[in-house]
């Protein structure tokens, strides 16, 4: 009698744990049907997100997935793209679990995205699988784009306070979207991959924190400075620094803690200004010696007329004596703040225009 009944609970358990898998499909974050587009770290069990626009995305067939995810502090954003359509946005809070990301769907195949439109001052965000509704099937991995665009940038490239339309200009993560940026919008155009290499705040010379894009552009975790990205990993056929907007307000604040780390009393002069440009340009240039290059300004007052900064960058430019890299500055907003949506898509439109006329892809 006590065998069979341990025979009957062994039945009972197999058949729950069988109607268990039965509901869902797990796709852990090293699954090959997986793609990741950014600079994304992989660990034994999950994916490390730090970089606005970092994505990841999977084909499958069914009518829902959901997400494990956990995020450091609570504070970032993700966009949810299905069928290249964007269906909603996800405020991840600080604990280890599982987000609803599409449900309902008709049965069939679904292409699935998540895009991170927060920066990584917002902190890093933890992947560890996808969930798929019953019934549904992982499908072949998606297939990377002929084109790749990288953008190394600042505020503006990260979409800072876009979405925040009372005119504050808030920074704080449920005004930034890094999806409706000129950047993604631009990529998005010439159905390239896109990888944003960028941070609010931050220079050529000199930020308004403790750290310049020449010792971040080389970063996968960015808060590390030990933590290399490899570069073979993305080759980009364009990339796209928009950068000096920051360096052209800082170096007119000797009372600002940043200029006095940097350069002691003393603004730097022309020359100075230039040389840390064209270095910055030559180190990009040695990780991609086969891109083009579209070293740009704008669209805040940097670009206003009788800024000087434009004419910095030109100079570095002619400097390296390059082909494939051009100059292109986007008109001055004149309005207050940072760009708006409407602002980011002229952006985009302008920089589209530029590029059907000079990149060969």
């Amino acid at each position: 009698m006590r065998k069979t009944y341990f025979i009957i609970l062994f039945l009972f358990f197999t058949a729950g744990i069988s109607n268990c898998t039965a509901q869902s499909v797990v796709i852990k974050s090293k699954d090959q049907h997986i793609r990741y587009t950014g600079r994304i770290n992989m660990t034994d069990e999950a994916a490390e997100l730090y970089w606005t626009g970092s994505s990841i995305k999977i084909n499958f067939s069914g009518t829902g997935a959901s997400a494990m995810l956990q995020d450091e502090r609570g504070d970032n954003y993700f966009t949810i793209i299905v069928d290249n359509k964007v269906i909603n946005t996800i405020h991840l809070d600080n604990t280890k679990r599982v987000y609803t990301l599409a449900e309902g769907l008709p049965a069939g195949q679904h292409s699935l995205e998540l895009f991170k439109r927060t920066e990584w001052e917002m902190g890093k965000t933890v992947f560890y699988q996808f969930i798929l509704a019953k019934e549904a099937d992982i499908l072949p991995v998606p297939v990377a784009k002929k084109r790749k665009i990288e953008f190394f940038g600042n505020s503006i490239t990260c979409g800072y306070a876009v979405e925040d339309t009372t005119g504050k200009d808030r920074g704080t993560a449920p005004y930034e979207n890094g999806y409706i940026s000129y950047a993604a919008i631009t990529a998005r155009h010439f159905d390239a991959d896109y990888v944003c290499t960028s941070k609010s705040g931050i220079g050529v010379l000199v930020s308004w924190f403790p750290l310049i894009m020449p010792e971040m552009y080389n970063r996968l975790d960015p808060t590390d400075p030990t933590s290399l990205w490899n570069f073979s990993k993305y080759t980009p056929d364009l990339v796209v620094i928009n950068l000096f907007q920051n360096d052209s307000w800082i170096v007119k604040k000797p009372e600002e803690q940043q200029f006095k780390e940097r350069f002691g009393t003393k603004a730097p002069e022309p020359e100075q200004i230039i040389k840390a440009y064209r270095d910055l340009v030559k180190n990009i240039r040695k990780k991609y010696p086969k891109a083009q290059i579209i070293c740009a300004l704008g669209s805040m007052d940097a670009t206003k007329e009788g800024s000087p900064w434009p004419g910095y960058i030109e100079k570095a430019v002619a400097d390296l004596n390059d082909k494939s890299i051009y100059t292109h500055f986007f008109p001055y907003k004149n309005t207050n703040g940072h760009p708006s949506a409407k602002e980011q898509q002229v952006m985009a439109d302008d920089l589209i225009g530029f590029i059907d006329k000079q990149v060969k892809w």
